[in-house]
């Protein structure tokens, strides 16, 4: 797939080292990160944290940190070749998303002393992230993989794209069986329960689509290690929300009470 122009990161931010006495790299920032793969629940907790803190700035997402750092001169559209272009990023640079946000400085005078990145996945850039960044602190989301098919199917995100492979009026649920990786992931219950879908209105081919995307990210994070890392960090560097025992307004009030004790630079994640 041919690489597209892309467009310039924001004004006071770039990759590289400080040119001004105003920038300082955002190793030593104290950013607040948001963890967890797709469908978790992130886009709830980030608008929590802005609440909490008016003057908060989000960066750029993960998407667009991958296609400036990770990608260039990119973006590519389909997720599972993502993936796996990210993969060999990941392999060239231990903590992947992490070590491509490490690079980059900002301008303080035009992003403040209160930062939000969405986000990290897996184990790698979390440990990576909390090892050599100190200054930063985390808000962890969990969700199971087949809710997480299902918050996909629900949402219009033209980000969610993968290449879904020709049905040829095959039977969904032996289609959903055969997808690469899947038994490590969706018990043949999950799947029988997300084959059901499609008698609820949900295309066949969005469906397979759907469980590609969470299949085939699975095999590059491990959300479950992340978690476990992230519960041997001190409270006020690591908030652990579960999505699905927690309504969005719990979440919404767990994550704005703990960013609303937001210290600034050198504070409680320092």
């Amino acid at each position: 797939m041919s690489a597209q122009p892309l467009a310039p990161l924001p004004p006071g931010l770039h990759p590289g080292a400080p040119r001004t006495a105003r920038e300082v790299p955002l190793g030593e920032w104290p950013l607040t990160v948001l963890v967890g793969v797709t469908g978790v629940g992130k886009s709830t907790a980030l608008a929590a944290l802005r609440a909490a803190d008016p003057a908060a700035r989000a960066l750029p997402d993960r998407r667009e940190i991958t296609d400036h750092v990770m990608l260039a001169p990119g973006p590519i559209t389909d997720r599972a070749e993502r993936f796996a272009r990210t993969a060999r990023y990941r392999a060239q640079h231990p903590g992947g998303m992490a070590h491509a946000l490490g690079t980059l400085s900002a301008d303080t005078a035009v992003w403040g002393e209160r930062l939000l990145f969405d986000g990290l996945r897996g184990w790698e850039e979390v440990e990576h992230a909390a090892r050599h960044f100190p200054a930063w602190r985390f808000v962890a989301l969990h969700a199971p993989d087949a809710e997480r098919v299902r918050r996909l199917l629900g949402r219009a995100d033209a980000f969610d794209r993968v290449t879904a492979g020709h049905r040829s009026g095959g039977v969904l649920r032996a289609e959903l069986g055969a997808l690469p990786g899947v038994a490590a992931v969706l018990t043949p219950a999950e799947l029988d329960a997300l084959a059901a879908l499609e008698g609820q209105g949900h295309p066949p081919a969005d469906i397979l689509a759907k469980t590609r995307i969470v299949v085939t990210e699975r095999e590059h994070y491990d959300p479950q290690a992340a978690w476990s890392f992230l519960q041997t960090l001190p409270p006020a560097r690591a908030l652990l929300l579960d999505t699905v025992a927690l309504a969005p307004e719990q979440v919404a009030a767990a994550v704005g009470a703990w960013g609303a004790d937001w210290g600034g630079r050198g504070g409680a994640g320092a």
